[in-house]
């Protein structure tokens, strides 16, 4: 398995406008290609202006195939430049990360 982790950080006071435009234009088609996220949630304490969600794969290949396919759907183009439009983001952190060898996923 292969978790895709990604932290955005949106400028102060615009977090709640950009998850209202991401969820009206960008979730649905975002699951369509990746599936369900294994966390889609706000930061509570911290940098409250950011956000994360977590993906899995079945590995670096399924991640990749996946990606292409949702980088191009027109509806996910149409998102990105809605997102772009609006700027409402400043920056982003991917980290890609395996399950230890301790870790059983189905036990969660």
């Amino acid at each position: 398995m292969l978790y895709d982790h990604r932290t955005y950080t949106c400028r102060p006071g615009t977090i709640k406008k950009h998850l209202k435009l991401y969820g009206e234009h960008g979730y649905d088609v975002q699951r369509k290609h990746l599936g369900q996220p294994v966390v889609y949630g706000a930061v509570e304490s911290g940098n409250v202006n950011s956000y994360v969600h977590i993906w899995v794969y079945k590995d670096a290949a399924d991640r990749a195939q996946r990606r292409a396919a949702l980088g191009a759907d027109p509806a996910w183009q149409a998102y990105l430049t809605k997102s772009a439009d609006a700027a409402f983001l400043v920056s982003q952190v991917n980290q890609l990360m395996l399950p230890t060898a301790f870790f059983d996923p189905s036990e969660t």
